[in-house]
């Protein structure tokens, strides 16, 4: 959840714009998913272990990473954030040879690399991470207090990346199975990591070491550390995968907000699962945490800090009073445990399938808990958030992203195809079958357009170039030629056909089908002013002679 608010989108636009104008070899380095260093091994485990020293802002640690060969190859690529630097690299109990390129580290294997054997690496580690400037927009480690003056710490990587932290094939085309995080902090404190809480080792040095374990594929950039004076608030839901245990982990003075507060939970699991499909970690549980930045979709331990209020930050951010009425970061960051954390785009670029999805989840929560007028309403005034500034899919293989514009532009672009199918349960079940499709993979903006298209049964490929790979909204022109109408499309694709609905007749809305060239249909409406489109649809309009 990044560039929610005006400002943010505007910031992301302007980092979009520079970034498909200027990049650097660090850019290919680190987004260049196919890199001949990155493709012949396919990552299978990491068993991550960082002490945080809270006096001088540094962590230490390794991290031994299994992984499959899928092609014999000497040269291996790791990330790894500067002023973070790699101490060892160690494999079959020997040191290799480890040169850096920016922050790429190159690493030399000299035991054999048999395909389709498995192998492990562990990765010595050290320095102070950057700092976190504005998480989770411009982000890294949080170094805050809480309201007694005692250490909160945080990561917020989203975009920057999870090297920034720790070493490991930072891309999001290639996810662990499982995870181990070991976490050692000091005693007074608590962690709070993603998976479940496996063990609490006391070290005897003033220090303790909480083991998390994550049984489930995750992206690098979901890996959490949350640290402070936490404690754990225990429920449970019955969900279509059984019992799933919640838990909310706050800091210790906010216990009894909470039991109020996130009663919202188990409706909007119920509402998320009757339109997206089981919760993706069922074996990992679902945890709500409260941090010292506003919010992020770390995978089973949401980031949460809209500080117990309404709406985003006591705000609605589509303006009709709807979006006062549910804590908008619960709702949103738990949206991406679907879209984002069990379907994750392999190339930064397009993070639209993360976003897009996840902010149309707002409008399937309002439609649950108030009805499809409050649904419509709510979406269509997300729409004043829109800036049609740069196209949402950014280049490939660069780490860019694109366009603010993802989050409701695209809400509003995959509404347009509810509209079009004219079928809500067929759409439903579109929703469903991409996750089931798609559960717990990564991939590309072409298949999940391939997949939306056959279950909508039309080839809508215009429909994503348009709102995905341009900026301009489509123009429905249109007149009056007796008692006809002729419209047509006007945009950047050529032959765009979407279908819309506009009202023929006193008796509602109905579908017709304009090209780019001019095509007629009948009009039976007793005054010709009552000619207009269903404003469920995100388009312009304008009437010609």
């Amino acid at each position: 959840m990044r560039g929610i608010t005006m400002l943010c989108i505007v910031l992301l636009a302007t980092l979009a714009s520079s970034a498909q104008e200027h990049f650097t070899r660090a850019d290919s380095l680190r987004g260049n998913i196919n890199a001949p260093q990155r493709v012949w091994w396919d990552v299978i485990h990491y068993d991550l272990h960082v002490t945080v020293n809270t006096e001088d802002s540094t962590f230490s640690g390794f991290n031994t990473i299994t992984y499959r060969v899928l092609k014999p190859d000497t040269l291996l690529q790791i990330d790894l954030q500067m002023p973070m630097v790699i101490d060892s690299v160690i494999q079959d109990k020997k040191s290799l040879s480890v040169t850096r390129d920016g922050n790429a580290w190159f690493i030399r294997l000299s035991s054999p690399q048999t395909k389709d054997k498995k192998k492990q690496l562990t990765v010595f580690y050290s320095g102070k991470p950057r700092v976190a400037k504005n998480a989770p927009w411009d982000g890294g480690i949080v170094w805050a207090k809480d309201e007694k003056g005692r250490p909160w710490i945080a990561s917020a990587v989203q975009g920057i990346g999870a090297s920034i932290w720790w070493p490991n094939k930072d891309t999001q085309s290639d996810e662990p199975e499982a995870m181990t995080i070991n976490v050692t902090v000091p005693s007074e404190l608590v962690d709070v990591s993603n998976g479940r809480l496996k063990k609490t080792i006391e070290n005897g040095d003033g220090t303790h070491t909480f083991i998390w374990q994550v049984n489930n594929p995750i992206n690098n950039y979901d890996v959490a550390i949350n640290i402070g004076n936490y404690i754990e608030m225990k429920d449970s839901y019955s969900g279509e995968g059984g019992k799933l245990e919640l838990g909310y982990w706050v800091l210790d003075y906010n216990g009894e907000k909470v039991r109020e507060h996130f009663q919202v939970v188990k409706p909007m699991l119920k509402c998320f699962e009757y339109w997206f499909g089981k919760y993706p970690f069922y074996q990992d549980s679902y945890k709500l945490v409260e941090t010292p930045f506003l919010g992020m979709e770390h995978q089973s331990a949401v980031a949460y800090g809209n500080k117990f209020k309404m709406g985003y930050k006591g705000t609605d951010l589509s303006g009709t009073g709807w979006g006062l009425k549910w804590d908008f970061l619960v709702i949103h960051e738990s949206g991406h445990e679907w879209f984002g954390n069990s379907i994750t785009s392999k190339d930064l670029a397009d993070m639209w399938i993360h976003e897009s999805f996840t902010n149309y989840s707002e409008t399937l929560f309002t439609e649950c808990q108030y009805g499809l007028k409050a649904a419509n309403e709510y979406l269509q005034g997300i729409r004043k958030n829109i800036k049609n500034d740069v196209p949402i899919i950014a280049p490939y293989g660069v780490n860019a992203e694109g366009s603010g514009d993802m989050y409701y532009k695209g809400a509003n672009m995959i509404h347009n195809i509810r509209q079009i199918m004219e079928n809500d349960e067929a759409f439903r079940q579109m929703l469903r079958g991409l996750n089931k499709t798609f559960y717990h993979q990564t991939v590309t903006t072409k298949e999940i357009e391939q997949y939306m298209s056959n279950a909508v049964g039309m080839d809508l490929s215009k429909v994503f170039d348009q709102y995905l790979r341009h900026t301009t909204v489509p123009t429905l022109e249109y007149r009056f030629k007796g008692q006809q109408v002729q419209y047509r499309w006007v945009t950047d694709v050529k032959d765009f056909n979407m279908p819309v609905k506009v009202k023929l007749s006193d008796n509602g809305y109905k579908l017709i089908y304009p090209g780019t060239l001019w095509r007629s249909s009948s009009v039976t409406l007793s005054n010709l002013k009552d000619f207009e489109v269903d404003k469920n649809f995100y388009i312009h309009t304008k009437q010609v002679q």
